[in-house]
This record gives structure tokens, C-alpha cells and sequence, in this order.
């Protein structure tokens, strides 16, 4: 299975944000983060992750007479090129789909979480239509990506609590 095929499958998609900021993390801890997915389902989906080579094992170690594993995932390879989010519309349809599936996924997980809060935590799902030349459109790009990037190398800390950001931007209608 291609890289492509490998991200565009909600569960997976989960699993490789739960990977993020350099954590090595066994399969039972990932159950335990995807509590609303089976076990069965996260086993497999690690497998096709590892044997994809988005997922490399960190560690060994024997527990109760079997071998557990601990992934890490290899973020240059978790990504889709541009080249082949170039390939076509239908491509960009899935890429989508499974990221709203995912998304929503997480945030129904979350609200299903104890003790979750919405107001608290300052939870966010707002749209805005802007009109934007394409200078102005390709500043934007540049500041929320300047924004994101500098904070994606923060890794899981005491304090710390991994949150997802997910920036959807497209025209909504032709230019007038």
C-alpha cells in the first residue's frame, strides 16, 4: 500500500496525529487514546502503518511471554507529496473526507471524555469567509503556516496537551 493510500484512511489518519511530537507509543497505548476504536481495528491499522514504513519500531520488550512493540513514527514519510496532491480532484475528495472523518472521530472522542469542557479548553470550529487577492491569499498561507510550524516541534510534556489544528481554506466561488 502507497503512503498515499496509508493517510487516507481515517483510523490511521488518528494514529499518526496520536504519533506526533516524537512520541514511541506501544499498540495498547494507542488503544487506550482511541478508546471508541476497537483493538482488533488499531492492531491492524498499526501493522499497515509499520509495514508501510510510516511507523518504525522503537523498542522491544516481553510482556507475559509476547513481544510488545513501541512505534515511533517517521514523520517525513507521513506526508502526502505535492506531486501527488496535484494527481487529481478525486484524490483531493478523499484526502478531505478522511480528514473530517478523523476529525470528527477526535472530537467526538473528546466530548465523550470525562471532565471534558468545551468552554475551558477554548474549543474552536468557526468559519469565516474573507475575500482575499492572491497576494493577500498567499500572506495568510505564510502566517498561520509560520504559526503551526513553530510549534509543531514542541514535544509531549507535563503541562502539555496534544491538540489538533486542522486549517481548511478554498475558494467558495469563482472570482467575481
Amino acid at each position: 500500500m502507497d503512503t498515499v493510500d496509508l493517510l487516507l484512511h481515517p483510523v490511521r489518519l488518528r494514529i499518526v496525529h496520536a504519533m506526533s511530537g516524537g512520541r514511541a507509543l506501544t499498540t495498547s497505548q494507542l488503544c487506550a487514546l482511541l478508546p471508541d476504536v476497537s483493538k482488533a481495528t488499531v492492531y491492524r491499522h498499526v501493522g499497515l502503518l509499520a509495514e508501510g514504513g510510516l511507523l518504525d519500531v522503537a523498542s522491544e520488550q516481553r510482556v507475559r511471554g509476547a513481544v510488545e512493540r513501541c512505534y515511533r513514527l517517521q514523520r517525513a514519510r507521513a506526508v502526502i507529496d505535492a506531486d501527488a496532491a496535484a494527481a487529481s480532484p478525486n484524490l483531493h475528495r478523499r484526502a478531505f473526507a478522511a480528514a473530517m472523518a478523523a476529525l470528527l472521530a477526535e472530537f467526538n472522542a473528546y466530548l465523550d471524555r470525562e471532565g471534558a469542557d468545551p468552554g475551558t479548553d477554548q474549543v474552536g470550529y468557526r468559519q469565516h469567509a474573507i475575500w482575499l487577492s492572491e497576494d493577500e491569499r498567499a500572506e495568510l498561507i505564510d502566517d498561520v503556516r509560520r504559526a503551526i510550524v513553530s510549534r509543531m516541534a514542541n514535544g509531549p510534556t507535563p503541562g502539555r496537551t496534544r491538540h489538533l489544528i486542522s486549517p481548511v481554506l478554498f475558494p467558495a466561488e469563482g472570482p467575481a
